[in-house]
């Protein structure tokens, strides 16, 4: 079952340009925000980002990476 939000204290400036990004794509308000709020909850919080990252062999080793960071830096000041 649907549920509903109500925000409130919304500042007029954030309100006006989301007025402006729904009529941009040609919906309404409210309608705008349940699909924001719907790609927003499909993301991972960053906490789960991490953690699955973290998980991921890295392909490349320590060394691979600082050599290749050289090579774009040059050489060392003597």
């Amino acid at each position: 079952m649907p549920k509903t939000i109500q925000i409130r204290d919304i500042d007029d400036d954030v309100y006006d340009a989301l007025v402006r990004r729904a009529a941009e794509v040609g919906l309404s308000v409210p309608e705008y925000l349940r699909r924001e709020t719907a790609r927003l909850a499909a993301r991972p919080s960053v906490e789960e980002w991490l953690q699955r990252t973290r998980r991921r062999p890295g392909a490349r080793s320590r060394h691979d990476t600082l050599e290749a960071l050289d090579e774009l830096r040059g050489a060392w000041p003597t």
